[in-house]
C-alpha cells in the first residue's frame, strides 16, 4: 500500500459533497476577522508587552507577515481545489495521504485546543461583566480545576455553556452561522474603533522609549523565557490562527475560486492594521512594565489608567463578542476538517454524515463541540496554547511547500488565483514559520511529538486500510452517497 497516494484536483472536486452555498466575499472576510481579532487584543497583548516592550507592534507585524506569505499560498490552493478540508485537502493533493492525515490530525488539535483555551478567557470576561451588575457565580464554577492560584475551582461553567451554544448554532446551518458571525464581528469592530478614538489622546510618546528594550531575541538573568521581538511574535502568532479556517468553507462558498482568496487576504490585512494600532496605543498609554499588574485583562487595565471607567463595560462586552467569534470559527473549521477526512475514509463515517434538513455535518459538529466544551470546563489548558502555535506553523510550512511542489509538477493546472513571486513567497513563508517555531520552548516540542505519535498510531491502525484510495470497504461509497441523518 502506497503511503503517499495522491488525489488529483479533478478527483477532489468530483468527490466534494456540495453543502449549502451561501458564503460570499463579505461573509468570508467577516469569518476571517472573527477568527483573528479576539484573544490577541484582549488577552495576549499583556504577556506580549512584557516580552517585547513597545516593540510588540513590530512582533504583531512580524507574525502578520508570516501569515501573509502563508495566506497567499492558501489562496492559490483554495482557487485550485475549492473543497472542504483546508490544509488537509491541499496536502492530499500535493504530497499524498500520510502527510495529509498528519496535517488533518494536527489541525484537529489546533482548532479544538484554541477553542477550549479561548473559552477559559471568555469565562473570565463574562464573570467581570456579571460583577458589574452585582451578580456573582459560585467561585467553584468559574474556572477549570486548579486554574486560579489560592482558590478552589472545579468547573468552568460559563466556558462550557458558551461552547455548547456555539455548537448548536453551527449544527443548524451555515446561514445561521454566517449571520451570527457577521453581526458579532461588526459590533466588535465598532467597539475597538471606539476604544482607539477614546484612548489615543492619552498616549505619552515617552512610554515608547526605549522602543525595543529587549532587542530581537535575548535571555534575561534568572529567566528561562526568551525576550524580544521574535519571542513575542511567537506568542502573539496565536492571535492570527484561524484565517486558514476560511478555506475550510470552500464547499459552502459562492464562486470559491475568486471569493476565497479575497476573503483570506482581506481578513488578514484588516486585522493586522487593528492589531498594530491597538498595541501602539496601549503601550503609549501605559508603560510596558505595568502590564504585569493586569496581564490577564490588558485592555481593561489601559482603560482604568485613563480614568474612563464607563468605557470598561463596553470593552468587556467587546471582548466577549470577540472571543465568541474566535470560538465559532475554530469549531466551524474543525467540523469541516473531520468531515473531509471522514469522506476520504480516514475517519469513521459518523463524522461525514450530513443532516438532511440543515445540510451540515451534524453529528461530527456535536461530537467535537462536546469534547471541546468538556476540555474547557475541566482541564487547565492555559499552558498548552503554544501547542496550537506549533501545530499551525507546521501546517503553514506544508501548504507553502505544496505550492512549490505543485508549481513544479503541475505548472499548467487551472489556478483562479496565483500567489505572486513564486518561489520567493512560499520560501519566505517557510522561513518565517521556522523562525517563529524557534521562539517556542522545548516542552511544546515534546507535547507536539506525543500528539504526532498518537496520530501515527491511529493512521496505521485504522485509517490506512479504510482509506478510499486503498480500495477497501470505504471505496464502494462515493461523496454523492453520503449518509443523511
Amino acid at each position: 500500500m502506497d503511503l503517499f497516494r495522491k488525489k488529483s484536483v479533478d478527483q477532489l472536486v468530483a468527490e466534494s459533497t456540495p453543502l449549502k452555498r451561501t458564503m460570499r466575499t463579505f461573509d468570508l472576510t467577516m469569518l476571517g476577522i472573527g477568527a483573528i481579532i479576539g484573544t490577541g487584543i484582549f488577552v495576549l497583548t499583556g504577556k506580549g508587552a512584557l516580552t517585547a516592550g513597545p516593540a510588540l507592534s513590530v512582533s504583531f507585524l512580524l507574525a502578520a507577515v508570516c501569515c501573509g506569505f502563508a495566506g497567499l499560498c492558501y489562496a492559490e490552493f483554495a482557487s485550485m481545489a475549492p473543497v472542504s478540508g483546508s490544509a488537509y485537502s491541499y496536502s492530499y493533493l500535493a504530497f499524498g495521504e500520510l502527510i495529509a492525515f498528519i496535517i488533518g490530525w494536527d489541525l484537529i488539535l489546533e482548532y479544538a485546543l484554541q477553542a477550549a483555551t479561548v473559552s477559559a478567557g471568555w469565562s473570565g470576561y463574562f464573570n467581570k461583566l456579571l460583577e458589574g451588575f452585582g451578580l456573582h457565580l459560585p467561585v467553584e464554577l468559574t474556572a477549570a480545576y486548579g486554574t486560579t492560584p489560592g482558590v478552589t475551582t472545579y468547573f468552568n461553567l460559563p466556558g462550557f455553556v458558551i461552547v455548547l451554544l456555539i455548537t448548536w448554532v453551527l449544527s443548524i446551518g451555515i446561514n445561521q452561522t454566517k449571520r451570527t458571525n457577521d453581526i458579532m464581528v461588526m459590533i466588535k469592530l465598532v467597539i475597538i474603533v471606539l476604544f482607539i478614538v477614546c484612548t489615543v489622546w492619552y498616549v505619552n510618546p515617552a512610554n515608547w522609549k526605549p522602543f525595543s528594550p529587549y532587542g530581537i531575541y535575548t535571555f534575561q538573568p534568572n529567566s528561562t523565557q526568551p525576550y524580544g521581538i521574535v519571542p513575542a511574535a511567537s506568542i502573539v502568532f496565536f492571535s492570527f490562527i484561524g484565517f486558514d479556517a476560511v478555506s475550510s468553507s470552500a464547499e459552502e462558498t459562492v464562486n470559491p475560486n475568486k471569493t476565497l482568496p479575497k476573503g483570506i487576504l482581506l481578513s488578514l490585512a484588516i486585522s493586522t492594521v487593528f492589531y498594530v494600532i491597538m498595541t501602539l496605543i496601549m503601550t503609549g498609554v501605559v508603560p510596558y512594565q505595568q502590564f504585569a499588574n493586569f496581564i490577564d485583562a490588558p485592555v481593561a487595565g489601559v482603560i482604568l489608567a485613563t480614568g474612563m471607567n464607563w468605557l470598561a463595560f463596553i470593552v468587556n462586552l467587546g471582548a466577549l463578542i470577540g472571543m465568541t467569534t474566535v470560538m465559532l470559527v475554530q469549531l466551524y473549521g474543525q467540523s469541516r476538517i473531520c468531515y473531509a477526512m471522514s469522506r476520504d475514509g480516514l475517519f469513521p463515517k459518523f463524522f461525514g454524515e450530513v443532516h438532511s434538513k440543515y445540510r451540515t455535518p451534524f453529528k461530527g459538529t456535536w461530537f467535537f463541540g462536546l469534547l471541546t466544551a468538556v476540555a474547557g470546563g475541566f482541564i487547565n489548558i492555559n499552558i498548552l496554547f503554544e501547542l496550537v502555535n506549533i501545530g499551525t506553523l507546521s501546517a503553514f510550512i506544508i501548504v507553502s511547500a505544496g505550492i512549490l511542489w505543485m508549481r513544479h509538477t503541475q505548472p499548467d493546472a487551472h489556478r483562479g488565483f496565483r500567489a505572486p513571486l513564486v518561489p520567493f513567497t512560499p520560501i519566505c513563508a517557510i522561513v518565517f514559520c521556522l523562525v517563529l517555531i524557534a521562539g517556542l520552548n522545548w516542552e511544546t516540542w515534546v507535547r507536539f511529538a506525543i500528539w504526532f505519535g498518537i496520530g501515527l498510531v491511529v493512521y496505521f491502525a485504522y485509517s490506512r486500510k479504510r482509506s478510499k484510495l486503498n480500495g477497501g470497504e470505504a471505496a464502494a461509497e462515493t461523496a454523492a452517497q453520503t449518509a443523511t441523518v
